[in-house]
């Protein structure tokens, strides 16, 4: 999802995704809900046979030139990336898109059923990108494996129902080979539904944050 505007980056990205989409044609249509003198909202329908598959909202906005006191949040502890092993993600245990990912994991490996819901490492692309941009942020903070596979001991299929992505910083000003450290950790499990906080850092920046809700299939 972009904007026509090239001065506005995207800052939120929202989706709910209400079916499996299978392989073959699809239908994808977007729409302006309202361009405003410094933000714009977008909307996008993914349609399969007829039937809406996936939805998703974009916010998009200049920056705001305003005056704010200083912040700052511990960074995660963590080793350093050269001291961690590559571990290949690849079916039949992972999605054939892991496949172009390098994970280095420093949490819970999956299945060992552990008594903590959490994942962590550091991941970039195989191949890194030229130029680092929104779309490949959206990827790498979606590309780590769910925590619930760090407190099971089985595999189980699911899916993301709902799916919350913000970008806190401007994805160009990054460097594309930069291996990002990730974090998540659950944060409830009831009904068969779990919901899942995560975060990308660059060195001692927090860049993106995200909530997955998922439904755990059987």
């Amino acid at each position: 999802m972009y904007s026509d505007d090239a001065t506005r980056s995207l800052r939120t990205f929202s989706g709910d995704i209400a079916g499996p989409v299978l392989p073959g044609a699809v239908r994808l249509e977007t729409e302006m809900l309202r361009r405003g003198n410094n933000q714009s909202n977008l909307q996008a329908r993914l349609t399969q046979g007829g039937a809406v598959l996936a939805v998703g909202t974009g916010v998009f906005s200049t920056p705001r030139r305003v005056q704010l006191p200083p912040f700052e949040r511990e960074p995660p502890v963590r080793a350093d990336w050269d001291q961690i092993d590559v571990v290949p993600v690849e079916p039949p245990f992972g999605p054939d898109f892991a496949r172009a990912y390098e994970y280095r994991p420093t949490g819970p490996m999956p299945f060992a059923g552990g008594r903590v819901a959490e994942t962590a490492g550091f991941v970039r692309e195989r191949l890194p990108p030229s130029r680092r941009d929104a779309p490949s942020m959206v990827g790498l903070i979606d590309v780590w494996w769910p925590t619930l596979f760090s407190i099971d001991e089985n595999f189980r299929p699911m899916a993301t129902i709902s799916f919350m992505a913000e970008l806190l910083v401007e994805p160009t000003n990054l460097d594309p080979g930069d291996r990002l450290f990730h974090r998540a950790r659950m944060a409830s499990l009831s009904d068969g539904f779990f919901v899942e906080l995560r975060e990308l850092w660059s060195g001692d920046v927090c860049v993106a944050m995200n909530q997955q809700t998922f439904a755990v299939l059987r």
